[in-house]
Formats: structure tokens, C-alpha cells, sequence
């Protein structure tokens, strides 16, 4: 999913426009962005059917989701272009660009670092909207056997 901000996104477009000029980055970019909108898209729908169904806290919680996954996109997208700059600089074997990887190579690993705390908020936010639904729906369920 494609995030729409991120703190940790700091690609500029003439970054992305250096990667459209490359064709296998162009390629690649062009189909995970196809990947990401129709995953977007996905989600978006399915948090409005959740909405218009009459569960608001279902739609919330899509919307966070949506959300989470959009920022991990950001950060992945932002890892790629470091990653093909990091390539090109060590192909040049020039001396300056090699030091200009320690910084972008830190960049990549505080990346990955942000990624993985969230996954782990999204599990933990998928884990507690679970059992929240579960135990409205058991709550549900032992109203109704009380009336009866």
C-alpha cells in the first residue's frame, strides 16, 4: 500500500525521477506501484463496506491498518532508492561516494528498524481489534441469553 506520509520519507522527486530514468527501476517502480494502489484501493473499499455495515469501530480500525501499511510502503519505497543509490555509488569506485554509503547505508538499517516497530504495532493493533470484536460480539451473545 502506498503511504502517503512518513516521517522517515524524505525522497525527494528529484530522487524519483533519477529512479524513473533507469529502466529496470522504472519497471520495478511502475509495478509496485500498480501492486500498492490496487492493495490501497482494496483496503479503502473494505473499510468503507465496514462503514456503510454499521460497525464504525470496523472502519477505524481498516482506516488504521490502511494507515500502517501505507507508512511501511513509504519507508520500503525509501529504502529502495537508497539502496540503488548506495549500488551506484559503489560501481563509480569514486573515493567521496564510497564515504557518502557509511551515511546511506545508516540511513537503510534505521529504516529497517522503523519497519519492524510498524509490523510489531500492527500485530499488536490487529491483535487488540480482535479481541475487542470478539468480546463485543461474546457480550452480545450473553445479553441476548439473559433476555431470553
Amino acid at each position: 500500500m502506498t503511504p502517503l506520509d512518513s516521517s522517515s520519507s524524505s525522497s525527494s522527486a528529484g530522487e524519483l525521477s533519477m529512479e524513473d530514468n533507469n529502466s529496470n527501476g522504472h519497471r520495478h517502480t511502475a509495478a509496485t506501484k500498480k501492486r500498492s494502489h490496487a492493495a490501497s484501493t482494496f483496503s479503502d473499499k473494505e473499510a468503507e463496506q465496514h462503514k456503510n455495515s454499521g460497525h464504525e469501530g470496523d472502519a477505524e480500525v481498516w482506516g488504521n491498518f490502511t494507515d500502517s501499511f501505507r507508512q511501511v510502503q513509504s519507508v520500503l519505497d525509501r529504502n529502495r532508492v537508497l539502496i540503488q543509490q548506495v549500488n551506484e555509488n559503489h560501481q563509480s569506485k569514486i573515493h567521496e561516494n564510497m564515504v557518502k554509503n557509511v551515511a546511506l547505508i545508516q540511513e537503510i538499517n534505521g529504516n529497517i528498524s522503523k519497519v519492524v516497530a510498524l509490523y510489531s504495532d500492527l500485530s499488536t493493533n490487529f491483535s487488540s481489534a480482535f479481541h475487542q470484536r470478539n468480546d463485543e460480539k461474546n457480550d452480545d451473545v450473553e445479553g441476548g441469553d439473559m433476555q431470553a
